[in-house]
């Protein structure tokens, strides 16, 4: 490479996030000199193809040399849960690499490639690393973003399988008889993906994601109070947190502040020291009450000003998850799903006959819980970039009143039977806090990422037809 070049330089193979790095040597009399790894020369690589992200944000936590003594002597083919960065310090090797990743496209594709000095293979997780030393004292380095233990989910393929046709250059020298006996592909066991992990799947957001995401983890309170110790498990296996838990009475957390802090912000602080030590991808599911509601329409830069007990410690509850590498900061406003909400007890009163009074001065839009689930797995499916993302439903700005009149029409009722009141009218007799005025979501930025989320009006009338549909078979 010439003296301008870049110090790294990335290229795809037919295995995705399966990496060929041309490394810059910096050589004189003395011999060479090079960068192995320099995480801001990595996450600045040049490089949009499938898997790169998980290269770009490589973060080792562990180095590993192997000596190999002679030519032939042969190694592999192993495959751990966790990503590597391998190259040579001394001599030349002929690498063979193997998709042994559950579900993935190029499931037992090989991909070969000599590694010099000059040269560094990126392995993404699952992907079985093999190789054979061609000069006298070659010394294999790997880079590698978990710590090895015993009981890792490790797998495996035969480095000998006819099936893989493997073309090593010389004969297979000194070989392990571990590696020996490792199995042909057909009997390999697959390296399974990591999971996420849905905290608070009892709540009206957790049931929508569990709907979204069957394959998921889920955690009620029974497996996990917030207010305790975080339970022992194998966090290895887990690729994305989803806290979809908290405390939301809000009125009652004037006087319960303790448990609301436990619950909100506490507990935060232990799911980010998981994350970051696993390098887990953690997505908050915040409020609009982290905000004063002054301003009629809140983005994602607003500064944090929170009125309420309730909103501060959803607002320090961000403030914590923003120290997760890997972090999504989801808020939501006025959120409706199955159990218990506004919609369901203004349906019930319109039935009932009952005239309802209801705050005409409080102004934002629904979110329906499924809405919501369906957006949170799209920021994840797509690794759109970490950060804060308000989401809700799309549409008109209106009033809890306005609301209230539409689900007393779609429930073929009068919606001059709601009365409108103020804030202060509502709230003259009974102990509440306070609250914004104005909820309604900047949803720009999320719409940037392709999530365009649909009318409230159009969710709340299939909301409702579904609650009347399910009335019918009850009945």
């Amino acid at each position: 490479m010439s003296a301008g070049a870049k110090a790294v330089a990335a290229r795809p193979t037919a295995i995705e996030g399966l990496f060929i790095l041309d490394l810059q040597l910096h050589g004189d009399n003395r011999g060479w000199f090079k960068e192995q790894w320099q995480r801001a020369k990595f996450r600045d690589l040049d490089l949009d193809a499938p898997g790169a992200r998980a290269l770009k944000e490589f973060e080792p936590v562990q180095q590993n040399i192997s000596f190999n003594a002679s030519p032939g002597v042969t190694r592999g083919l192993h495959a751990e849960p966790w990503d590597k960065l391998v190259s040579v310090a001394h001599g030349r090797v002929f690498g063979a690499w193997c998709d042994l990743r559950e579900g993935s496209a190029t499931y037992g594709q090989v991909f070969s490639h000599e590694i010099g000095p000059d040269v560094a293979v990126f392995v993404p997780r699952g992907v079985a690393n093999g190789f054979q030393a061609l000069e006298p004292n070659t010394a294999y380095n790997y880079l590698v973003n978990g710590h090895w233990s015993p009981q890792a989910a490790y797998s495996a393929a035969n480095l000998a399988d006819p099936t893989l046709d493997i073309q090593w250059p010389l004969p297979i020298g000194e070989i392990s008889q571990k590696d020996i006996e490792h199995p042909l592909l057909v009997d390999a066991t697959p390296v399974p993906n990591k999971r996420t992990l849905i905290i608070g799947t009892n709540g009206q957001l957790g049931r929508a994601l569990r709907a979204a995401l069957p394959d998921a983890l889920a955690w009620d309170r029974q497996d996990w109070d917030l207010r305790d110790p975080l339970p022992e498990m194998d966090w290895t296996q887990v690729g994305v947190i989803v806290l979809a838990a908290a405390y939301t009475a809000v009125d009652q957390a004037e006087v319960d502040r303790a448990q609301c802090w436990q619950v909100n912000a506490e507990a935060v602080t232990k799911l980010v020291q998981v994350a970051n030590e696993y390098q887990i991808t953690l997505v908050y599911v915040s409020s609009e009450y982290v905000f004063d509601g002054t301003i009629n329409c809140h983005s994602e830069s607003e500064p944090l000003s929170p009125l309420s007990v309730y909103g501060q410690s959803k607002a320090a509850g961000e403030l914590a998850v923003r120290g997760a590498k890997r972090h999504y900061i989801v808020r939501s406003s006025w959120v409706v799903g199955e159990g218990k909400n506004f919609v369901r007890t203004m349906r019930d009163l319109a039935l009932r006959g009952v005239t309802p009074q209801v705050v005409g001065d409080q102004f934002g839009r629904l979110t329906f819980a499924d809405d919501l689930a369906f957006g949170i797995v799209h920021l994840i499916s797509q690794q759109a970039d970490w950060g804060t993302y308000h989401l809700s439903n799309s549409g008109d700005v209106v009033s809890w009143a306005e609301v209230a009149r539409e689900v007393f029409a779609l429930c073929a009722k009068d919606p001059e039977a709601v009365q409108e009141v103020s804030s202060a009218q509502y709230f003259a007799q009974r102990s509440h806090a306070p609250r914004p005025r104005h909820s309604a979501l900047d949803l720009s930025k999320i719409a940037a990422t392709g999530f365009v989320p649909r009318d409230w009006r159009a969710g709340l009338e299939q909301y409702v037809r579904n609650l009347e549909a399910t009335a019918r078979k009850e009945a």
